[in-house]
């Protein structure tokens, strides 16, 4: 799915970010440091240093490991750290599903614009943020890149998770980014569908009307066992939690699977767009 920053705006300074640059703050003024002085430390610039201390920026994770070392901080930069409610290189309307995914114990996605976003490789995704209009600034292209490969490591890091995708055969024709860029892209998607915990499946071309002609959707079961679905649509997104839409789409969500190719027809068909590349 689509998770970049809306073009031409940015999102808004929270509370947590700013407690969190207060905190820093206060540390690095206990050690007796600039601004100046604690950059080169830290490695980051005295701009960036001083965005974060005031509530603007969201801090990596290593600036977080390196503050906290380098201003002997008892732990305390780490635990405000985890009280952020910001991330960067992600739009504000997905932020509450990308605060879900990574503790769903089950995971559907439909497709039927790009591939998807967890799918997607470096290349591809470095593709759609550098042909959007507006244009985006270097910055901000490398933020929504970081922000994408991070999310897309749910795949690997959660075994235990049941992730169901089903795409659009034009999707994987269309060669975003040129043959190399969509020839890796399959290749890696196929490398994704050989995990025992990962199911494949295209929509093909051949079939008519689906249940998925209302557009792209996600559905994620948690650990307690409740079920959320999300939309998504230019500029806006939608986490559902209402039991009779949720349930109507887990219904769409299953003709769907029925409509689309077996498993072991969609990996015949990638390898089929593959070698025609």
């Amino acid at each position: 799915m689509a998770d970049e920053i809306p073009k031409g705006s940015r999102p808004e300074t929270s509370e947590s970010l700013k407690a969190f640059g207060e905190v820093v703050k206060a540390f690095r003024r206990r050690a007796g440091l600039t601004q100046e002085q604690f950059a080169p430390l830290v490695g980051y610039s005295v701009p960036m240093i001083a965005s974060i201390e005031q509530g603007r920026r969201l801090p990596s994770k290593e600036f977080i490991d390196r503050a906290e070392e380098k201003l002997d901080a008892f732990g305390v930069i780490r635990a405000a750290a985890k009280h952020l409610t910001r991330r960067a290189g992600l739009a504000k309307w997905f932020e509450e599903w990308a605060e879900l995914e990574p503790l769903a114990v089950t995971l559907y996605t439909f497709e039927s614009r790009l591939v998807p976003g967890l799918f997607q490789t470096p290349a591809y995704a470095r593709t759609l943020f550098e042909k959007q209009i507006p244009a985006m600034g270097d910055d901000k292209i490398e933020s929504n890149l970081v922000a994408r490969m991070a999310r897309a490591s749910i795949l690997t890091g959660r075994p235990e998770t049941i992730f169901s995708f089903i795409i659009e055969e034009h999707v994987l024709r269309r060669q975003m980014g040129g043959a190399e860029v969509m020839s890796e892209q399959i290749d890696h998607i196929l490398d994704l569908g050989d995990r025992r915990n990962i199911d494949i499946q295209v929509m093909p071309q051949s079939r008519g009307h689906h249940a998925g002609l209302d557009g792209p959707l996600c559905l994620l079961e948690t650990q307690e066992n409740a079920w959320y679905a999300y939309c998504e649509g230019q500029e806006t997104g939608q986490l559902i939690s209402d039991l009779k839409v949720v349930s109507m789409l887990q219904q769409r969500y299953a003709r769907m699977r029925a409509q689309a190719l077996p498993v072991e027809a969609s990996v015949g068909l990638l390898r089929e767009i593959r070698g025609a590349l």
